[in-house]
């Protein structure tokens, strides 16, 4: 079994629909002292539950769950609130003797937890002010060439138009006297404040993307259209990112009169198996050291086995 009294952390990563919750359930059906960290982009969210495929109430009642539910709809989040919240909790979890287990496929999430994140100075509204004052007189490329003087490489990752990250970036630079760039650099750099192991779950394409038409299907039946029709009338407009959710922009459409009932639903089913194929992508090129698993050729007992032996313990990243 993996030992936890060194801060050790179990990563299940995996596309969409491949079966990531109903394994980590049963780990915590075989060990109890388990705690599962939700590391999924939409679940963060209150009263979005069928459309992020939520663990069901009876799960979350008798299974600790966290980052779940933390924010209203109409609520801002971003990568950095989500790595600092998430961080604390593994940290807790270790302090109080249990084992914490990241789960979901948000790759953004999961790599701000084992590649610590530049976080930056504080917003420095004045000079701020003087550059969007600048923009409007002389136009945002002034402010990009700006920029490339003093920092190329920022400069080469983004768009001339997009002013919210030119200004942070002249800003960082009048703050610190560095280039962003560096300083990120430098921060990726840094060590990962748990040592960890990451499994990746993956399937057979055809398979996978068999269980996703099978997963919106059984969505729609649960009441995915309702779901979508309450959050509408509780006020929670169709251009808030939350209501930019996979499957909750396709379902808003249709009841704008965009898509019919069946036109909404195979959008659906399409934009995630793309969804998944991005994901898989995203986590062979950006995260390394993965163990891979086909859930394709076990079954969830000898899946299981392998995470954690009966025996004998698996070594962990960062135990050199």
């Amino acid at each position: 079994m993996i030992n936890n009294k060194d801060n050790n952390l179990l990563i299940l990563l995996g596309p969409t629909g491949v079966g990531k919750t109903d394994i980590s359930i049963k780990l915590t059906q075989k060990i109890t002292d388990i705690e599962i960290i939700s590391a999924d982009s939409m679940q963060i969210y209150k009263y979005m539950d069928i459309g992020t495929a939520k663990p069901n109430k009876s799960i979350l009642s008798t299974i600790k769950h966290h980052m779940i539910d933390i924010i209203e709809p109409s609520g801002n989040f971003d990568v950095t609130q989500y790595s600092k919240l998430a961080t604390d909790i593994i940290s807790d979890v270790f302090k109080r003797g249990k084992i914490p287990i990241l789960a979901g496929g948000s790759g953004l999430y999961i790599s701000s937890i084992i590649n610590p994140l530049f976080s930056g100075p504080a917003r420095d509204m004045e000079y701020r002010e003087t550059l969007e004052e600048e923009s409007k007189i002389h136009g945002k490329k002034y402010l990009y060439d700006k920029l490339s003087k003093i920092d190329a490489i920022s400069a080469s990752r983004i768009k001339p138009h997009d002013l919210r990250r030119i200004i942070r970036a002249l800003e960082v630079y009048k703050s610190t006297g560095k280039p962003i760039s560096y300083l990120q650099k430098k921060s990726s750099d840094s060590s990962a404040k748990f040592n960890y192991q990451i499994i990746g779950f993956k399937r057979n394409r055809e398979n996978l993307y068999q269980r996703i038409n099978l997963r919106v299907d059984k969505m729609v039946k649960n009441g995915f259209m309702e779901e979508v029709k309450m959050l509408r009338e509780m006020g929670y407009k169709e251009n808030l990112n939350s209501m930019q959710g996979l499957g909750y922009k396709q379902i808003n459409k249709h009841l704008n009169g965009e898509y019919n009932n069946e036109e909404a639903i195979d959008l659906i089913k399409i934009e995630t198996r793309h969804y998944a194929k991005r994901q898989m992508t995203w986590f062979k090129n950006k995260i390394n050291n993965i163990e891979w698993i086909d859930l394709d050729e076990f079954s969830e007992n000898e899946v299981i086995s392998k995470i954690f032996p009966p025996y004998t313990s698996s070594p962990l990243r960062g135990e050199d």
